[in-house]
């Protein structure tokens, strides 16, 4: 049995939301299927809603029939949910590079159709120039696994970046803290370049950059740096996405990802507003 993975998890549990909304239990539905082609069993609905099975796109398809569920936009969702768990993305060429929850991450972020960040410390990896990929993934690797796949893992946060520049680009909001802009690069020229490249995405129309300044007073965001990924016109299945030197969070109940977009918010209030952003990174980058 294959691991859950985040994509499976948000489906089981939008399965269940639905069913619940309806006041039916596992038995029920069974019973419900029992006489279609397709009936389903009480181990199987489990096995759906707990993510411990992979979904068969028919079996979805039965149960949002079973349920009633005639909103074209969600039955497209979750439809696509379950086909793309069986899809080969192009990270899975970097498998045995990349960990499971890592795969996760790309896997959600090119199913986005948004992508809100907050960093403390360091530039977005969406926004990354090589070679300040490269002195980030350096420094922060702590194993000699991640330090013998440096180039691979540089070659992956480059890849990743066409969710920017593809037909229908997710929206990126990010707010970074000014001490990220000032940090000293090994490289000659790298931070210069880097915040050249963060002027350049900024005037795409679907990236917005916010610096939130050094002398700002305590605020939420002093916490830890996260992301919020977003699906237009399913807020319940959005995903929170936060990271420590030993583990990864994905924070996927509606309610918790609220507290997250709520302060993001906040934040998005106290950094300078996007315009004077801009002119910010640009004297940053021209005392560089």
């Amino acid at each position: 049995m294959s691991a859950p993975t985040v994509r499976r998890r948000r489906l089981g549990t939008k399965l269940r939301a639905l069913r619940d909304g309806r006041g039916l239990t596992l038995e029920d539905v069974a019973e419900k299927s029992a006489s279609t082609e397709r009936p389903l069993t009480i181990a199987k609905l489990s096995r759906l809603e707990t993510a411990r099975s992979a979904a068969k796109p028919d079996d979805i398809g039965h149960l949002l029939d079973l349920y009633e569920v005639t909103d074209d936009e969600l039955r497209t969702a979750l439809l696509a949910l379950t086909r793309e768990g069986g899809q080969r993305g192009w990270w899975q060429s970097y498998r045995g590079v990349l960990s499971p929850v890592y795969e996760d991450l790309i896997s959600l972020e090119a199913e986005a159709t948004s992508v809100c960040t907050w960093q403390m410390g360091a530039i977005p990896g969406l926004l990354h120039t090589a070679e300040y990929a490269r002195e980030i993934i350096t420094a922060t690797a702590m194993s000699a696994a991640v330090e013998a796949q440096v180039d691979a893992l540089v070659e992956v946060r480059l890849a990743r970046q066409a969710v920017l520049t593809r037909e229908q680009p997710i929206d990126l909001w990010a707010i970074i803290a000014e001490g990220a802009l000032h940090a000293k690069s090994v490289g000659e020229g790298v931070m210069r370049e880097q915040l050249s490249r963060l002027l350049s995405l900024s005037r795409r129309p679907n990236v917005n950059i916010q610096v939130l300044p050094t002398r700002t007073p305590p605020h939420v965001g002093q916490i830890g740096s996260y992301s919020v990924l977003g699906f237009e016109g399913h807020a319940d299945l959005d995903v929170a996405h936060t990271e420590s030197l030993t583990s990864t969070l994905y924070v996927e109940n509606p309610e918790q990802v609220g507290i997250y977009r709520a302060a993001f918010e906040r934040l998005r209030a106290a950094a300078l507003p996007v315009e004077a952003s801009t002119e910010r990174i640009t004297e940053i980058r021209d005392q560089a």
